[in-house]
């Protein structure tokens, strides 16, 4: 379908850093419609330079799910396609003829590829398919924080599929998210059965190291009836594993990631979580085990349930450290040198390799 009338709409607060690489990115757009929700910087001036339609809003109490929806009313009425992003995120050049080669009269929205985070070296790091790409009409967001699009169209809600559009996340790491807390918690009272919120909400507490509230969401998380996700229940498992480790109790740290493991034994995350537990208890068979285990999984998953440390050079290096322990020199050499070229600068690595070559000698 061609002729698309595309508008991008954001919020945004502060952000005047990204403004340009934003704005280039999105040029290819028909329209720019931004909504400011109390920037003090440059933010509002630079974005209206460079051509965007700025609306200035309060929010108070705060709620993205709210924010997003008066973004989403600025929009047009004739628009056929929203491009809903954040400024800290690029499309790469080319994604508005791909997007007119895949969306039909009956499209309501889009998935694509999203870079949530990249790998020291710049190569992709957690990517997985998003879907903030949708027709205009029929569309709100919902929940205070992690806000997903709710559809409530007359016709059947169709996806259309483009994995050659990329969306790139570069984040200021200086943000703070100390909002999220207090908002995952009123989202998880708003909608007591919404399973997802539930395990963000239970993340979140793990973020703050508060361990007892981390395992006690996540075991709710598990026994709610709609916590069908394998992929996600078994990141819950790892979490609740988490924090027993950091209060100290590893035998149920232990217990928890085998039950990840055996939840979602084709996630190379829970032998992973494993390994480097079982490195802290200096069980070096079980290191070795689960470095086997886990380079037995060869394909990355696509969903956001994916972890960096699960395909960087940390089980090659765990596995090279067990290896060299249980007399296994050839093996610990070879994944050593892996480990290395995966991760050129490490000392650490680097000095590894060699005592494990000069053993061999």
């Amino acid at each position: 379908m061609s002729n698309l009338k595309i508008a991008v709409y954001a919020i945004c607060k502060n952000e005047e850093q990204f403004v340009d690489g934003w704005m280039d990115s999105m040029q290819e757009a028909d329209m720019v419609i931004v909504t400011d929700t109390g920037s003090t910087d440059n933010t509002v001036a630079k974005l209206t330079a460079r051509g965007a339609t700025v609306n200035i809003i309060h929010v108070d109490p705060w709620r993205f799910d709210v924010a997003r929806n008066i973004s989403l009313n600025f929009v047009p009425g004739d628009v056929d396609v929203c491009v809903c992003t954040d400024l800290d995120e690029i499309l790469e050049p080319g994604w508005r003829g791909k997007l007119e080669t895949v969306w039909t009269p009956h499209t309501t929205r889009l998935k694509y590829m999203h870079t949530w985070s990249f790998n020291p070296d710049g190569s992709r790091g957690v990517t997985f398919w998003y879907e903030k790409i949708h027709r205009r009409h029929g569309f709100r967001w919902t929940h205070p924080v992690h806000e997903v699009l709710a559809y409530y169209g007359s016709e059947p809600d169709n996806y259309a599929w483009e994995a050659t559009i990329q969306l790139n996340h570069y984040p200021d790491t200086a943000k703070s998210r100390g909002n999220y807390l207090p908002l995952l918690e009123m989202s998880v009272e708003e909608d007591p059965n919404d399973d997802r919120n539930m395990h963000y909400l239970g993340r979140e507490y793990m973020y703050y190291g508060m361990w007892d509230k981390c395992i006690d969401t996540l075991k709710k998380h598990l026994e709610m009836p709609e916590a069908e996700w394998k992929d996600e229940r078994s990141a819950s498992m790892r979490y609740i594993a988490a924090a027993y480790k950091e209060e100290g109790d590893y035998e149920e740290a232990t217990s928890w990631l085998y039950r990840a493991i055996a939840e979602t034994p084709y996630l190379r995350e829970p032998y992973v979580e494993l390994a480097k537990l079982a490195y802290m208890e200096r069980d070096w068979p079980t290191v070795y085990h689960m470095a086997e285990e886990a380079l037995n999984i060869t394909e990355r998953p696509d969903s956001y349930i994916n972890e960096a440390f699960a395909w960087d050079a940390t089980i090659y290096d765990l596995g090279a450290l067990s290896c060299y322990e249980l007399g296994m020199l050839e093996r610990s050499y070879e994944w050593a040198k892996i480990a290395v070229e995966m991760s050129p600068n490490d000392e650490r690595l680097k000095s590894n390799l060699e005592i494990i070559e000069n053993a061999l000698v």
